[in-house]
């Protein structure tokens, strides 16, 4: 057959002879050719043109058929004619380089031949203490200078100090040890020499003139001389100086074995190694070298007696019972002290610097302790004291946790704070410190990433440059998944744009995500940000527990509630109610055990459902999410007598006080209800209170409350339109609010910021708003409005001041836009930025109605004014990333703090919500420097942290009433996600981040005077669930308090020096409204807004005089109101003077309403006998209205109830008071 044809070869008809010819041919034209370009260089281009035009019409082009065939094929024949085959690394293939490569280069072979070497010199020195045991010194043959044989006695001078010479040079040497040494001799020598043949490298007398190299000729030789001399084999040979050379071997084979370790820890068991060797071979040389020498005298030592002298000598006792007696031994001694003083110094150097080393990287954790015993890995950037202990008091918070080891893998250095933390017992022996970076196997294997129990990953949000700080957590993420797949992974992210980089961890928390979701709710539900934060950090509910304020140990026993669960087949809690509804087994279960049941999780579905409404009927798989001071493995049940006999009734609750209402009342209100049922009344139609009918409208009868319905009647379920408003069939609207809001329309948002973003229903635009429309502080085509005024809103301002429009803010508007919330009560929303936003945020939030922004900070009145600030409900401060680096640590709060308490000045009504780095600066928050109650806070805030409570802040006035927020107190969510794994799921539900088809919502409502009949929490938890299947989880309670600002006497109102009749008339009729309708065990004083017990334990605390005031100190003190008046009054016509230079109008300005005389604090899950009171906001949380209509108590109270509920939508009841 025949191959394909090349391209070079000639068409198939031509002859072989033909193609011969034609090519010498061609040969000799060129010939002719080449001589003509020799002849005349003038010709040489016109000549080789002539050549190639020549050559073209000589040779034919082939077919194209068999060109393209060629080029698919190839030019096989080139290949096979021309291949050549070369071989690489032809040097390493010499008889040298294949020694080298087994005796040095190759690990394992090069590891044996030091073992084995290491051997022969142990037996050379194992040798020459068998010569010495056998040696008798007493005959002694040799050679002399005549080579004649002689023996030397010893006996004949027993008592001559003289020096036996002949005794140091010959020994007694039997012949098979000279055999065995001859032997291992020969070895030793050819070893040697091959050795040093394979490391010459050019310099002989280098090679030549090492100590290892001496030492080998000095010990090898003359045993190979005595073979051709047999005289000389009683020669003396210090073979003991082979023990040096063993312990060069020995260095040798540590290295090989430690060739693929970390240097940094095979050093430190080197040089400890090292030093030990050093130390042998000093006092064994010193033992065979005194030994030797002393027997030349008439003083004859023993080995064993040598050994004793050397190591008195060298451990510097020096007892004197042995001696050396003649100046050779003694020589020997100052000279092995000489050497001893110059090495072993160095060596203890080098070994303090390794143990330096050490000690700041950490060493290693060991691999049996890793087999053995439990452990987490913490990965951060930098590790600081703040959170060191935020992750060791949450992670070690949980018994089941108490046996866990903590390996810290951090690349800075330890600081001294954390270094004095770790040395104490309770942490140095649970925590280990390793200076290490992630992104290396070795020091992933130092920390036995692979057999962690888990990895938490946590971002440096201190960093400038909070991108680069994720992008460093992802690669740390994606280094650990990649040496230890199975380890699950606890990740803290800043940025919500670097999230799906690390949707592959187990549980993932993204700080902006988080911060600003809490952010917004707290403008619509008071103090969210504290609600949380104290769900998520653990408690025992005993902080406050010893303070003298009824309300401080309310609120730190209310604190120890969290999320626990449970499955429903094994609770006490809730086992009974299998095949009932939610909001049945949510009440009762709270009405029995005080325990709050906010969620359930079905057994093949991986949602959590908050609250699913009255049509989730519960089962034996099920799992149940509640809120209880403990789990409830961890409580007991302690039933009445008369209970037990029942087996039913409730028990006791798991509070001191009475924890559950009385059996017969309730008995009596359900038959109460029943007499209600059967006669209705129409209620009044401006009723929008949960009052319920009575009977003839006299209102003599005690009102009671529906029972909670086992299972949902879905006769009575009303029909309900997914997109309608449910606001908008509350209350009957004017023409002017709906034509205000009928606009808006419900869908998800069009473009999102960010991938990874959860998708939520909300209000938007029929149509998106040009950019030009969204800046609040100019006109443009569309609008000619210029400032917050002009546009005439119907409800307050919600401002946000940030320094830029990160992606994360659009998690502060979509919670505040959810469909959810009713269309007359979304707030404006005006984001006052440092810098403009870019263009690609502005097309996310174009989408939002009555979404705003202006440029400007809050350091400048003139633009706190413009952007409506006198118009707001709310002002949300975000901490600033420029500033949350500083030299100092703590002052990176230092111009928020300051810039809040100007506007804390100047606007007293306004309602600032301000996030920090630092948590411990929430005190300087709102501060007042002669309050002495603030400072009895704080030494009781000392107190707290003295006991090891994880909540030592709790009782800061600001953080309680939830105007103060730090997003590092939310660490520990993710600390908890480690024995919780479903906190993180249910913090997102809760904040909005989140929604579950069929899970509820949080929202807020307002306890007015006409609902105070209700009195105690445990029946409004009853009248919620019957009448709207929404479930309670706690209060949010403001008190009027009076903080005096001398600790002698109380400040005097400033009603009392100027004389304000309408405001003595309006607290007159607050008090007399709250004598009648609130029900309070404590007795108030003269002054509605004084506290005895406050003064009496800040006086206390404070460890000042307490005499009573004298008639000068009450005059100094109406001094200072009137200062303090007046300097109000400055701050009010600064403000008004800009108003008008800006050309705004004053009207709205109110420069004397203030908080200053209340304080508020949150009550989570209280106990259901707790007394409602005026104004508290109550937290619940309801059912999906998208999910299904809720159940009503009945049609005839469905009339009563749903005109015109409980105004449950904190600030509603304001929007009169506040239109523009």
């Amino acid at each position: 057959m025949m191959g394909p044809r090349t391209p070079t070869e000639p068409d198939a008809t031509m002859s072989p002879l033909r193609r011969s010819s034609s090519s010498h041919g061609d040969r000799s034209d060129s010939t002719e050719t080449l001589q003509k370009n020799n002849s005349s260089n003038s010709g040489v281009i016109l000549d080789i043109s002539a050549l190639k035009l020549e050559v073209d019409s000589e040779v034919p082009p082939l077919p194209p058929r068999y060109r393209f065939r060629d080029l698919l094929l190839g030019d096989q024949s080139f290949q096979n004619d021309d291949r050549v085959q070369v071989e690489f690394y032809v040097n390493e293939n010499t008889f040298k380089e294949r020694l080298k490569l087994f005796f040095i280069k190759n690990q394992r072979s090069s590891l044996r031949i030091r073992l084995f070497n290491f051997s022969l010199k142990l037996l050379t020195c194992a040798l020459y203490v068998l010569r010495v045991s056998l040696d008798d010194p007493e005959q002694v043959t040799g050679v002399c200078v005549n080579c004649q044989n002689r023996t030397s006695t010893t006996a004949e001078s027993t008592e001559s100090t003289e020096i036996n010479w002949d005794l140091i040079f010959w020994v007694n040497r039997r012949v098979p040890v000279w055999a065995i040494q001859v032997i291992v001799a020969l070895i030793s020598f050819l070893e040697a020499m091959l050795l040093t043949y394979l490391s010459y490298k050019g310099n002989i007398w280098e090679q030549m003139f090492q100590i290892s190299f001496i030492l080998e000729m000095i010990n090898t030789v003359p045993f190979i001389i005595t073979i051709f001399w047999p005289p000389l084999r009683n020669i003396f040979i210090p073979v003991f100086l082979n023990c040096w050379l063993a312990k060069c071997a020995l260095e040798n084979m540590i290295n090989d074995l430690h060739r693929a370790i970390q240097r940094t820890h095979s050093a430190m068991f080197n040089q400890v190694l090292i030093l030990i060797c050093t130390l042998l071979c000093l006092v064994f040389t010193g033992a065979c070298g005194i030994q030797h020498l002393e027997r030349a005298s008439n003083q004859n030592l023993t080995l064993f007696n040598s050994l004793y002298f050397c190591i008195v000598t060298f451990s510097t006792v020096g007892y004197g019972d042995v001696t050396p007696h003649i100046w050779p031994s003694q020589l020997l001694v100052v000279i092995l002290i000489c050497v001893a003083l110059v090495v072993l110094p160095l060596q203890f150097e080098e070994l303090a610097y390794l143990w330096m080393e050490r000690q700041k990287s950490g060493g290693n954790y060991s691999r049996h302790r890793a087999q053995t015993e439990k452990h987490a890995v913490l990965c951060v950037s930098s590790l600081k004291i703040d959170l060191l202990m935020d992750f060791l008091n949450e992670f070690y918070a949980h018994p089941r946790l108490q046996d866990y080891y903590v390996v810290i893998l951090c690349p800075t250095e330890m600081d001294i704070q954390v270094r004095r933390v770790l040395q104490i017992p309770l942490w140095s022996q649970r925590v280990i410190y390793l200076q290490g970076s992630a992104l290396k196997d070795t020091d992933l294997m130092r920390a036995k990433m692979d057999d962690a129990e888990a990895c938490f990953i946590l971002s440096s949000r201190n960093e400038v440059d909070r991108t680069a700080a994720d992008h460093q957590t992802i690669l740390r993420a994606w280094a650990v998944k990649d040496f230890a797949p199975n380890c699950p992974l606890y990740v803290q992210i800043l940025k919500p744009e670097n999230k799906f980089h690390v949707k592959f961890a187990d549980h993932v928390v993204c700080e902006e995500e988080f911060k600003y979701a809490m952010l917004a709710l707290n403008c619509v539900c008071p103090a969210t940000s504290t609600l949380v934060t104290l769900l998520v950090h653990t408690s025992r509910g005993q902080e406050g527990q010893l303070s003298p304020e009824q309300w401080q140990r309310t609120y730190g026993r209310c604190s120890g509630n969290e999320v626990y669960h449970i499955r429903l087949c094994d609770s006490k809690f809730f086992g009974e109610y299998d095949g009932k509804s939610f909001t049945y087994a949510s009440f009762h279960a709270h009405k029995k055990y005080g325990v709050c049941l906010i969620g359930v999780k079905r057994e093949d579905n991986k949602s959590i459902l908050l609250n699913p409404g009255p049509r989730h009927i519960m089962a034996a798989p099920d799992t149940c999410y509640y809120i209880n001071i403990t789990k409830e493995e961890n409580s007991a049940f302690i039933f009445k007598q008369e209970e037990k006999d029942n087996k039913g009734l409730p028990v006791a609750g798991l509070y001191d006080a009475p924890s559950r209402l009385p059996v017969h009342s309730i008995i009596a209100s359900m038959g109460t209800v029943a007499i209600d049922l059967q006669n209705p009344t129409d209620p009044p139609e401006d009723s929008s209170k949960l009052t319920l009918p009575t009977e003839n409208g006299s209102g003599s009868r005690r009102p009671s409350i529906a029972p909670v319905l086992e299972i949902a009647d879905s006769s009575s379920i009303l029909p309900c339109d997914l997109l309608s408003d449910q606001s908008e069939d509350e209350t009957n609207q004017s023409d002017e609010e709906s034509s205000s809001v009928s606009d808006f329309v419900k869908g998800y948002p069009p473009n999102s910021p960010y991938i990874g973003s959860s998708p939520t229903l909300c209000h938007l635009l029929p149509q998106k708003a040009s950019f030009c429309c969204l800046r609040l502080d100019k006109g443009c085509r569309h609008n000619s409005f210029e400032d917050a005024k002009a546009y005439g809103f119907k409800n307050k301002l919600i401002i946000v001041s940030a320094e830029m429009a990160g992606n994360g803010l659009y998690n502060f508007i979509v919670p505040l836009r959810a469909y959810y919330r009713p269309r007359k009560e979304l707030n404006p929303i005006v984001l006052l930025l440092d810098y403009p936003p870019d263009n690609h945020f502005l097309e996310a939030i174009c989408c939002f109605p009555m979404v705003y922004f202006m440029a400007g900070t809050i350091d400048n009145l003139d633009n706190l004014l413009q952007c409506g600030i006198i118009y707001a409900d709310n002002l949300v401060v975000v901490d600033k990333e420029s500033t949350m680096s500083a030299e100092e640590d703590y002052m990176a709060d230092a111009k928020t703090i300051v810039n809040v308490q100007t506007m804390f000045r100047l606007f007293p009504s306004l309602s600032i919500i301000t996030e920090l780095t630092h948590p411990s600066n929430m005190r300087f928050m709102q501060f007042r420097a002669k309050d002495c109650y603030s400072l009895a806070l704080s030494k009781l805030e000392k107190i707290e942290r003295d006991k090891g409570s994880n909540l030592a802040f709790m009782f800061r006035l600001p953080f309680a009433a939830g105007r103060v927020f730090s997003i590092s107190m939310l660490d520990t969510l993710l600390y908890q996600s480690f024995v919780k794994d479903y906190m993180i799921p249910i913090a997102r539900l809760l904040l909005g981040l989140d929604t579950t088809p069929g899970s509820g919502y949080l929202c807020a409502m307002k306890v007015t005077e006409e609902d105070l009949w209700i009195r105690t929490y445990g029946r409004l938890f009853q009248k919620l669930c019957s009448s709207s299947a929404e479930i309670p989880i706690g209060i949010y309670r403001t008190e009027s308090h009076m903080f005096s600002s001398s600790e002698s006497q109380v400040s005097i109102n400033v009603e009392d020096t100027g004389g304000d009749d309408q405001r003595d008339n309006r607290r007159e009729s607050w008090k007399e409204k709250t004598r009648t309708h609130r029900m309070s065990t404590t007795s108030e004083s003269e002054h509605p807004l004084l506290r005895k017990k406050s003064l009496q334990w800040a006086r206390r605390l404070s460890r000042k005089n307490t005499k009573p005031p004298s008639r000068s100190e009450r005059f100094s003190q109406q001094r200072l109101n009137l200062y303090r008046r007046s300097e109000r009054q400055e701050l009010s016509e600064l403000v008004k003077n800009r108003m008008k230079h800006l050309g705004l109008p004053t009207v709205g300005y109110d420069e004397m309403n203030d908080h200053q005389n209340t304080l508020s604090y949150v009550l989570i899950n209280p106990p259901p006998d707790t007394m409602l009171e005026l104004n508290d906001i109550v937290y619940i949380i309801r059912s999906d209205p998208l999910a299904g209509p809720n159940v009503p108590e009945d049609p005839a109270q469905g009339q009563s109830s749903g005109g015109g509920r409980m105004r449950q939508e904190f600030g509603t009841e304001t929007r009169d008071e506040t239109h523009l």
